[in-house]
């Protein structure tokens, strides 16, 4: 008996020594999977995750990093999200803050992507245009509703009118995605867009239109985009996050220090032309610095709109915007 139970005991130490126990060979398969990520389609502002992919700063900082998805606008990355698709993405803040208050999705923000970098766009032969009250009677296009661009508009066109016109100033907002924007512009569908960069840039290029305002008129330092990743992953993997977030800042030191390759890399992932992407990259400010501010303006704004309901936009901002790993990272 004694000489089975030993055989049986070499064999099970055989056995772990080849192939480890199943607890720590699930812990090596979990962190060995990468992180799925998305960007919207040619949003300069996610130039930042290109630079990343290009220069390897992934591997750099030991983390992989799977491509889950490139959407046309923020709402569908935040369903993604919603449907345990994601980990991380690109996003912009407005999107992502409508669907964490109406809890459609679990994400913390990590950091900032950008502020500014978008347009309200006119036909550039249409010259009874000139104002934003001009805009009475019009169809202006947006990416979606409670998108960063749909949040710039209502805002710019609620302090352009005086509180008494307010009831009477009449804007026709339908939502196109970007990469159709410029066609319905000149063929007449719209008469107005407003989206990311570069496709304001895109329409001045091919001769089709003109920024009527940009988003630094519109609102100045807006934030726009933002890291950030779905609540359960970063309280389960916060190493993997603060190495995403690490080759974030390493990519947005990199788009300041040297422009001319984030113009090639801009071009490469946009499709579009060098004269467009490097027109782009002057209307988009690139930084990692979290704006708390401007994100309990979105939730005010946003709640007056009804897109959502937030009692205490204090308290919101404290558990949607997440600054302890971007601290983290700094301290190093």
């Amino acid at each position: 008996m004694y000489r089975v139970i030993r055989k049986l005991f070499v064999l099970s130490v055989a056995l772990v020594t080849m192939f480890g126990t199943p607890a720590a060979s699930n812990a090596g398969t979990e962190e060995a999977k990468p992180v799925r990520m998305a960007y919207l389609q040619s949003d300069i502002h996610h130039l930042a995750f290109w630079v990343a992919l290009e220069r390897g700063y992934f591997e750099k900082e030991g983390v992989a990093v799977d491509v889950a998805g490139v959407f046309k606008a923020g709402p569908e990355v935040m369903t993604a999200f919603a449907s345990g698709a994601l980990d991380m993405a690109y996003v912009g803040e407005a999107p992502a803050t409508t669907a964490v208050a109406n809890g459609a999705a679990r994400v913390v923000v990590v950091s900032q992507v950008n502020t500014e970098g978008s347009a309200l766009v006119v036909s550039k032969e249409d010259h009874t245009l000139t104002s934003l009250k001009d805009l009475q009677e019009k169809t202006v296009a947006v990416p979606g509703h409670s998108t960063v661009q749909d949040f710039l508009l209502r805002r710019a066109l609620d302090k352009a009118f005086e509180p008494e016109e307010l009831s009477d100033y009449r804007v026709n907002i339908i939502v196109i995605k970007p990469p159709e924007m410029i066609g319905a512009l000149r063929t007449g569908q719209i008469d107005a867009f407003v989206a990311w960069e570069p496709y304001p840039s895109k329409a001045f290029t091919m001769g089709v239109g003109r920024n009527l305002a940009t988003s630094h008129d519109m609102w100045p330092e807006h934030p726009c985009c933002v890291l950030a990743a779905d609540s359960k992953f970063a309280d389960s993997h916060p190493e993997r996050v603060r190495a995403v977030l690490a080759a974030h800042l390493a990519a947005t030191r990199f788009i300041h220090d040297h422009p001319d390759e984030a113009v090639r890399i801009g071009v490469k992932y946009t499709g579009m032309d060098e004269e467009t992407v490097k027109s782009a990259l002057k209307n988009v400010h690139y930084t990692t610095k979290l704006n708390v501010e401007g994100e309990k303006e979105y939730v005010r704004f946003l709640t007056e709109l009804q897109y959502i309901r937030v009692k205490n936009p204090d308290a919101f901002v404290d558990r949607f915007i997440n600054p302890k790993f971007l601290s983290e990272i700094q301290a190093q």
